[in-house]
């Protein structure tokens, strides 16, 4: 269950989104590429231009990225991590306040993957009315890829800074 600030329940926000997949990768290959920000753009297609403060190569507790997304610029602070569990972070772009939150789920036969978002802004108003099932379908794809990486094992260690290649 998605432990949500206040401000950002989805009784309250009026955009809300919820997606899940069960997977047969395990929880910490899965858990290696979400926080690898970085390497996104390389499988994901709705991220570009992702850099993690301080050019670190991956996220953690109170690290801030910027990033582009549903060609919104955007900058993220993570406000959640527990390694292999649990991470969210707020979104902040033009017309966009946003959190999002992931969270990953042993089974036995791999891991069940939770991500939600909610949002509040009028460019997120206008998206979610325009195109209603757009982002839900994003993720839904993001989700896809995750697993899809992960079944192949966690991606390769790298000391880059900026600019990393899966």
């Amino acid at each position: 269950m998605i432990r949500w600030p206040d401000r950002y329940d989805p009784a309250r926000a009026p955009v809300h989104v919820a997606n899940e997949i069960d997977t047969p990768a395990p929880p910490e290959a899965l858990w290696a590429w979400l926080v690898r920000a970085p390497l996104w753009p390389s499988w994901y297609p709705n991220a570009k231009d992702v850099v993690v403060e301080g050019g670190a190569s991956q996220l953690a507790l109170g690290v801030s990225f910027t990033w582009r997304t549903f060609g919104v610029a955007i900058r993220s602070t993570v406000l959640e991590f527990v390694p292999c569990e649990r991470i969210a972070w707020n979104a902040f772009g033009l017309g966009v306040d946003a959190y999002h939150a992931w969270e990953i789920t042993p089974t036995a036969a791999g891991a069940h993957v939770l991500t939600e978002e909610t949002q509040y802004g009028w460019a997120a108003r206008l998206a979610s009315i325009a195109l209603p099932n757009r982002m839900s379908k994003f993720h839904q794809i993001w989700l896809e890829q995750l697993s899809a990486k992960a079944r192949g094992g966690p991606p390769k260690p790298s000391n880059r800074s900026v600019s990393e290649t899966p």
